[in-house]
């Protein structure tokens, strides 16, 4: 183990977290997380870990450690959700998912006693809520974005669900992924202790399938059927809580139930507004005018703030006023037409269909490209890429538009001629 420096660990692991395409942003507070996370040791050997999925025998070339030790570090750091593990044909396999979605969360997604959650959540708050660096790397830069909104779906018309995919729906990732697991929400629990929770509930952080049944089989997740599932869903709907999960439409591994008060999507979405940190649904709100009262339910339950009233312009009624959307910042959630006592809101389908990636490959390839990063997908020199892992990121480049193809094209090239001169020159 000679070859890891102790003192570099840290920074080689925000090294290795920043090859990840939505970045983690170096910062003091980021610091003090990783400190109360890892070991000096862990994070040095995290640093040297590939960005795909890898098993313990890869690992320990990558490390140049004994393989029984070297499972057994994997095995510690699976146990406290800081890796995910699965197991195909016999093998275990491994991945460091991003910070979020991903070990962040899954650090305060149940108490436990030890890590000191109140200086942990108070830590999160400062480099999430405080500093915008990392909040805006990960919901604000490039086109394509981590998470997108499901629609509120009892509110959906006969004709709304004509238009509604399987993919769409929250209750149909429910039913078709392969486990499903509940947490506590890391959002609401970190603001429990900053003093600033709301009374939403807080078991009802969803995970499924690869993610779910690696988290509950470590006691971060418990694992529910699909009729506790539905339910659990039900009660957000009670709630008026917005579904964010994985912007995918195959394998979602994640849906948050959010409140517009401590759920970062939501704040960052009234935060960065216009830049469309969260992709939408396929619908957008419709004010009846004759029928709207002005009552501001809608203004009050719209967690980005895409409602406000403004005057009804009534000559006989010159204090009236009418709900108003702002289109260029709603999410499409729907959870204003639930509100509305009156049912002067409608849903309608969006002019122009929202595209959601295929997987979770073809989105992190193509947010890698947006955010020009490729090469570090491509040429990491940790990742021992086999043919079927290569054929599935040029899959996907290959079915891009050919300005996506030029940027990626560009990134590869300029990666692949700093390689030729390194080695050569």
């Amino acid at each position: 183990m000679s070859h890891l420096t102790l003192k570099s660990g840290y920074a080689d692991l925000v090294d290795r977290l920043n090859r990840f395409p939505q970045g983690a942003p170096p910062s003091e507070s980021l610091y003090k997380i990783l400190s109360m996370l890892f070991s000096e040791r862990e994070a040095a050997i995290v640093a040297l870990l590939p960005i795909k999925p890898f098993t313990a025998k890869q690992a320990a070339r990558i490390l140049k450690m004994d393989l029984t030790e070297t499972r057994k570090v994997l095995d510690e750091l699976a146990s406290r959700a800081i890796l995910l593990d699965s197991e195909h044909d016999g093998e275990t396999s491994y991945i460091l998912p991003p910070p979020m979605a991903g070990f962040f969360e899954f650090s305060m997604m149940r108490t436990r006693g030890d890590v000191d959650q109140q200086v942990l959540g108070e830590l999160f708050y400062q480099y999430l809520n405080v500093e915008e660096e990392f909040i805006r790397a990960l919901f604000a830069d490039g086109e394509t974005q981590l998470g997108r909104a499901f629609v509120h779906e009892p509110v959906l018309s006969s004709d709304n669900a004509l238009h509604v995919l399987d993919y769409e729906r929250a209750s149909e990732v429910i039913r078709t992924a392969t486990h499903r697991g509940i947490g506590m929400c890391y959002c609401r629990h970190k603001m429990q202790h900053m003093g600033r929770a709301c009374d939403a509930p807080m078991d009802i952080c969803m995970t499924f399938n690869g993610s779910a049944e690696s988290l509950t089989r470590h006691g971060y997740a418990r694992e529910v059927d699909v009729s506790e599932g539905l339910a659990l869903l039900d009660q957000a709907y009670e709630n008026n809580l917005v579904q964010f999960g994985e912007n995918v439409r195959e394998g979602v591994n994640f849906i948050c139930n959010c409140c517009g008060c401590c759920c970062e999507a939501m704040i960052a979405a009234r935060k960065f507004g216009m830049m469309n940190p969260v992709h939408t649904t396929n619908f957008l709100p419709v004010v009846d005018e004759a029928e709207c009262n002005g009552c501001g339910k809608c203004v009050s339950i719209c967690p980005v703030e895409a409602m406000t009233l403004v005057s009804a312009n009534d000559p006989n009624r010159p204090n009236a006023k009418k709900a108003k959307l702002d289109e260029d910042v709603c999410l499409g959630c729907g959870v204003c037409v639930r509100t509305c006592a009156t049912k002067a809101i409608g849903l309608r389908s969006r002019e122009q269909r929202v595209i959601t990636p295929l997987n979770s490959v073809h989105r992190t390839v193509v947010m890698a490209i947006e955010r020009g990063g490729l090469e570090d997908l491509i040429f990491d020199n940790r990742a021992m890429w086999n043919h079927r892992a290569m054929a599935s990121v040029l899959g996907v480049i290959l079915g891009l538009p050919p300005i996506k193809q030029a940027m990626a094209s560009q990134q590869m090239k300029s990666r692949y001629l700093e390689n030729l001169i390194a080695r050569f020159g």
